[in-house]
């Protein structure tokens, strides 16, 4: 038998996201995660992004099963594409499972994949691993770190965590069973690095809760909420305080009432006796009775909050009554749409609260003396920092110095590598694809670096068509060239330029008779070169030119 640990991160170094950590050993290969990642704004037309699995289907008769460790979309969002590819039994804890069946059930693969719940403190075996699921805090219920133990010792994965005193619901993270496993003896930590650039520690989501009420006491407006759909703990301390100041709840999106309602079956939530209305009624209400809780905190184009800001909510019209609530922070990228929307909020006259100085929203991750903690309670031989650009990884692996981690037992690593673990080493020893896949509507992966440079280019320059009709008798015109323009200029005050890129069309003909050039690509290859050539020389830009010739 093997005597080597090999973890292979497919996503989540060096970027926030498209989370996926590959564990192996001998013939046996399980996963940890399966994340999307949000596209950059230069990736046009691309919906979402996720992991190059091409080392799993490569090797997809060894994997045992994929471990969840909480249903955010960073860190499930890739699954039904995954699923479709490969068939994986998910372990993972209640509330993620169902979150997870919903996201099956859009993509019709709920009922060929199986979900194994597990919860806090129980242990299953998979090939020669056996993974415990520990009990942690984030921005979402049923969060989990993972106790993972291999044949040559335990690995720990903390998932996204903090520390955090006083929940609002599920206890305080299970630290003594992180010492306990810390005495026994820890082979290697993998922990979130996302907020290790942020000293002291994270804030309690309970503070969340008393800002909620300083906004809700004496306010006589109507008052709508936005957060992550996926924060129940967020939408059970806005439950609670409306039903303090006698104000019925009514929610709004599809993907928070899809949770809400998941979340109420299992438990996660608890709502007091009729508090909550249908949408359908809200309005009958007086505004210093209602509540809406509504999608919308990332300015999302199709989320309830954009289309109340934009008057395309069917149930809701903003005006001076309202008071609207923005608990949450900007995921880096979103900043401009989220502006967008609180614009055009207060031009419907709302009062919008989002200041960051109130403590509206608290971040779901460690800070520094929290990851110094996990450290020191687990006392790892190895440590390898994780989920975190890379800045935040190098930073991360500072800290663990400092706990005493021996520098040459730290490994700070990209996508792809393959980082292999002995009782008495760590090394990086090879490098598998990890790469970007791009979503674009029902395509997978059909969107490649040569669709986005032209995407690029079009966006950035425009494009120009120009079309010839010829002889299908002797090659000759038939008709004068036809120009069409789109994203470069206005034809119809541009017709000096139109005129002049006619004349470069038939000059270019011209050339290919006397030359006796007759192939098509070899004519639409001198009439792009010479409008091209003629374009830049006159107006030093460069738009997409695409000759296209009809035969008659």
């Amino acid at each position: 038998m093997a005597s080597k640990l090999k973890i292979i991160p497919l996503g989540g170094l060096g970027e926030i996201g498209k989370n996926l950590t590959v564990y192996e050993y001998g013939k046996d290969i399980i996963l940890v995660d399966c994340g999307m990642g949000f596209p950059d704004q230069d990736l046009y037309g691309v919906d979402m992004v996720i992991p190059d699995i091409s080392y799993l289907k490569a090797n997809r008769d060894r994997i045992r099963g994929m471990i969840i460790t909480h249903g955010h979309e960073d860190h499930i969002g890739a699954i039904p594409y995954v699923l479709k590819e490969i068939d994986i039994p998910i372990y993972t804890a209640p509330l993620t499972a169902a979150i997870i069946e919903l996201k099956l059930e859009e993509h019709d693969l709920l009922y060929h994949t199986q979900i194994f719940t597990k919860k806090p403190g129980d242990r299953f075996r998979l090939g020669c691993f056996e993974v415990e699921l520990i009990h942690v805090n984030h921005s979402i219920a049923d969060a989990v770190a993972l106790a993972i133990k291999t044949p040559i010792g335990t690995v720990i994965q903390t998932g996204d965590f903090k520390i955090d005193i006083t929940p609002i619901q599920g206890g305080i993270i299970d630290l003594p069973r992180l010492g306990q496993l810390g005495n026994e003896g820890v082979l290697a930590l993998l922990s979130d690095s996302t907020n290790v650039e942020r000293p002291g520690y994270s804030a309690s989501e309970s503070r969340v809760g008393d800002c909620f009420d300083e906004l809700f006491k004496n306010c006589d407006k109507r008052i709508i909420v936005t957060t992550f759909a996926s924060n129940v703990h967020r939408m059970q301390q806005i439950i609670d305080v409306a039903a303090k100041y006698k104000r019925k709840v009514g929610i709004t999106g599809r993907s928070m009432e899809n949770i809400m309602r998941v979340a109420t079956e299992l438990g996660y939530v608890d709502l007091p006796k009729d508090i909550m209305v249908d949408m359908a009624h809200i309005n009958s209400l007086p505004k210093n009775k209602a509540v809406i809780i509504c999608t919308g905190s990332q300015g999302e184009t199709m989320s309830a909050l954009h289309r109340m800001a934009f008057s395309e909510h069917r149930q809701v019209s903003i005006n001076a009554g309202d008071r609207i609530i923005i608990s949450a922070s900007a995921i880096p990228g979103n900043e401009t749409t989220i502006s967008k929307v609180i614009d055009g909020l207060f031009q419907k006259g709302a009062e919008v609260i989002y200041d960051r100085g109130t403590p509206l929203h608290v971040s779901g991750h460690a800070c520094q003396e929290e990851l110094k903690m996990m450290l020191a309670l687990t006392k790892p031989q190895y440590f390898m920092p994780v989920h975190g650009e890379y800045r935040m990884l190098c930073k991360h692996a500072e800290i663990a110095k400092q706990m005493g981690v021996q520098p040459k037992n730290i490994v700070v690593a990209e996508n792809g590598t393959v980082v292999e673990f002995t009782k008495k080493s760590v090394k990086k020893t090879d490098v598998v694809p990890a790469g970007a896949v791009y979503i674009d509507g029902t395509g997978v992966g059909d969107v490649g670096s040569a669709v986005l440079r032209d995407r690029r280019h079009l966006a950035e320059d425009g494009v120009v068509m120009a079309i010839v009709t010829l002889s299908a008798d002797d090659g000759e015109p038939v008709a004068p060239p036809e120009i069409i323009t789109r994203g470069f200029v206005y034809v119809k005050e541009a017709d000096d330029l139109m005129e002049e890129l006619r004349r470069v069309v038939n000059e270019s003909l011209e050339s290919c008779e006397r030359h006796r050039i007759r192939e098509w690509s070899a004519i639409k290859g001198r009439i792009k070169s010479n409008i091209s050539g003629y374009l830049y020389k006159t107006t030093r830009r460069s738009p997409m030119v695409l000759p296209v010739i009809i035969e008659v």
